[in-house]
């Protein structure tokens, strides 16, 4: 029997005995982290499929599985033999968790889950559908912890501290910036669990999520206390003595489920319904008034400061010296053939690593070759990768995690001869991301305002893309920040918000893309950072500036499909390119980008 049919079945005989019909495993931490660290990987565990993003509902006869589009060749593979369906969200036909729920749960039936694994907000939608069918929900049992008899130990690692000259803010200086948007909205008690609005409070950072450098802890603030719910064997003394020299009470990591009880009921209470699990508001006494709203803190850190707009720079320079020898190794190496999907993974995090302020990669290596970049989060092993060929398209989407900043950034490069599909294919793509480059905008506009710019040259050939076109990025923090994303697409809950004015200072990317199943992938990426521009009588008006310095394939432009403005971005950003990373480079490597970033005609 397949080793996932095995677990579902076990999950099912313990939903039996604990009389529930239906158990709900969402890809969420106990802080409704994107990513999340080994111990909380059940929905993984269970079902067999790997990716970031998806929730598992299993009845006591069926189990079924939902992600997003950038994962639907992915789950579709790797839930094969397991007896889990995949439900393809935002496919005509298909439910959502909701609806399944609704048609599925019997009349006076019980929904379980492990409440520190959902939103609040998800548990009162959950209330809202039980209601209907005089059904109770039962979340305080970890069931997949049950029957995970060999579940890795939650993570521990060193906290350590963000100097204030890369955090440009002190962290008294933040914590008063979140006390006074308290007072403005009459809340007495701040409680926190998004582990990058604490670390960001704090100017600590840790490793317990990989690639995001973050510490599994809670935090309750009010107008004169700071308390940090960390595992204490995690903290250094000199990072302790640091934080309680500052005011900051350190506790057991688990202590705030017992002291958020102790909560008088006469106070008024902030916490952000969309990241705090709902155990934990659950535990707050009956009667307390809350105030829902996002973390002030999650505003102020989307909209970097000064200091931290300069370092990002630094950062993408460094970034850029190291993908430019990637891309010039990779193109003098394929046609050798030896180049592995996995042994080029390996090569550009090496080139990073060689810089002394790199800490790590920001995530999970996406080098794909051929049909493999088809699948938007493709990411090879050393025994489960494809061989490079002199041919086609190779894609590699990476990052950095640097003292100055996060970054990210998608190259699709030819590695041998094109097809003309595949030129046409690649330029819309490019034109689409010059477009947003390029764009002026009124103080205001939302990325659901802009997407258009970036999706318009493939919506006029017929041709779209299944994922966002960018998401915000955190400083030495989670390559997926909110509160700001590009999207046309209007999506009731979650934190990044598409509706979320852009500000002076957000750090977003520009990624469009264009994936056809068996043959080929092209992505094209660059972080933008938000400016004003000119103000006159019409407003306010903003811009962006590219922080990514890494030259595009122009073997597959086709020159004539761009216009002239476009053109002219693409010369003087490869003279930028050219400028800043070729003093940096070798003889060999220098020259090679030179060729690289001519001018087009």
């Amino acid at each position: 029997m397949n080793a996932n049919r095995e677990r579902i079945a076990k999950l099912q005989q313990e939903m039996k005995a604990e009389g529930m019909d239906m158990y709900l495993v969402p890809t969420a931490d106990f802080h409704q982290s994107e990513y999340v660290g080994d111990y909380f990987k059940a929905r993984a565990w269970i079902s067999g499929f790997t990716g970031s993003a998806g929730t598992l509902v299993v009845t006591q006869d069926q189990a079924c599985l939902w992600t997003d589009g950038r994962y639907f060749i992915q789950a579709a593979k790797q839930l094969e033999d397991t007896g889990v369906s995949l439900m393809k969200m935002g496919e005509e036909g298909v439910p959502t968790v909701d609806a399944f729920i609704q048609e599925n749960l019997p009349e006076n039936g019980c929904l379980g889950c492990d409440g520190r694994t959902i939103s609040v907000a998800e548990g009162k939608e959950y209330e809202k559908l039980l209601d209907g069918k005089e059904a109770v929900m039962k979340c305080g049992v970890d069931l997949a912890g049950k029957i995970w008899t060999d579940r890795p130990e939650m993570s521990r690692e060193p906290v350590y501290v963000l100097d204030v000259k890369y955090a440009g803010k002190s962290r008294e200086e933040k914590i008063a910036q979140v006390r006074e948007e308290m007072e403005n909205a009459g809340a007495d008690i701040h409680v926190l669990s998004s582990l990058d609005d604490i670390v960001w409070l704090l100017n600590i950072r840790g490793n317990d999520i990989e690639y995001n450098p973050v510490v599994l802890s809670y935090m309750i603030l009010t107008m004169d206390q700071v308390h940090f719910y960390v595992q204490e064997e995690a903290v250094p003394s000199e990072v302790r003595k640091e934080l309680e020299e500052a005011g900051v009470a350190l506790h057991p990591y688990f202590q705030v489920y017992e002291d958020v009880k102790k909560i008088d009921p006469a106070r008024k209470v902030m916490l952000e319904e969309t990241c705090t699990n709902y155990t934990l508001y659950k535990n707050i006494p009956q009667g307390t008034e809350f105030v829902f709203r996002a973390n002030p803190a999650a505003i102020f850190k989307g909209n970097k400061n000064a200091v931290e707009m300069e370092n990002l720079k630094i950062a993408h320079i460094k970034d850029a010296r190291a993908m430019c020898r990637f891309i010039y190794w990779l193109k003098n190496n394929v046609p050798g053939g030896e180049v592995t999907e996995y042994s080029a993974s390996m090569k550009s995090r090496e080139f990073r690593m060689e810089d002394p302020d790199c800490l790590d990669l920001s995530f999970e290596t996406i080098c794909a070759y051929g049909p493999n970049a088809a699948m938007c989060h493709y990411a090879p092993t050393e025994n489960n990768c494809a061989k490079v060929e002199p041919k086609g398209f190779f894609l590699i989407d990476s990052g950095g995690q640097y003292w100055q900043g996060t970054t990210d950034i998608t190259r699709t490069i030819a590695v041998g001869e094109l097809t003309q599909e595949q030129k046409e294919h690649f330029t819309l793509v490019l034109q689409g991301h010059i477009r947003m480059a390029m764009a002026r905008f009124q103080y205001g506009c939302s990325g659901a305002n802009l997407d258009i710019l970036v999706r318009g040259p493939l919506w006029e050939h017929g041709l779209d893309f299944n994922h966002g076109t960018g998401h915000g990025v955190g400083y030495l923090l989670n390559v997926h920040e909110g509160p700001q994303n590009i999207n046309w697409k209007i999506r009731s809950g979650g934190r990044r918000g598409n509706a979320t004015p852009l500000e002076e200072g957000m750090l977003t990317s520009d990624e469009p893309g264009l994936y056809l199943e068996g043959e080929y992938g092209i992505r094209t990426e660059n972080l933008l950072l938000c400016k004003k521009a000119e103000k006159n009588s019409y407003g306010q008006f903003m811009e962006f500036e590219t922080v990514t310095l890494v030259p595009y394939e122009r073997e597959a432009i086709l020159t004539e499909m761009l216009t002239k403005k476009e053109l002219d971005w693409l010369n003087a950003y490869h003279k930028k390119v050219y400028e800043t990373i070729g003093p940096m480079l070798n003889e060999e490597e220098k020259a090679w980008l030179k060729e690289a970033a001519a001018p087009l005609n």
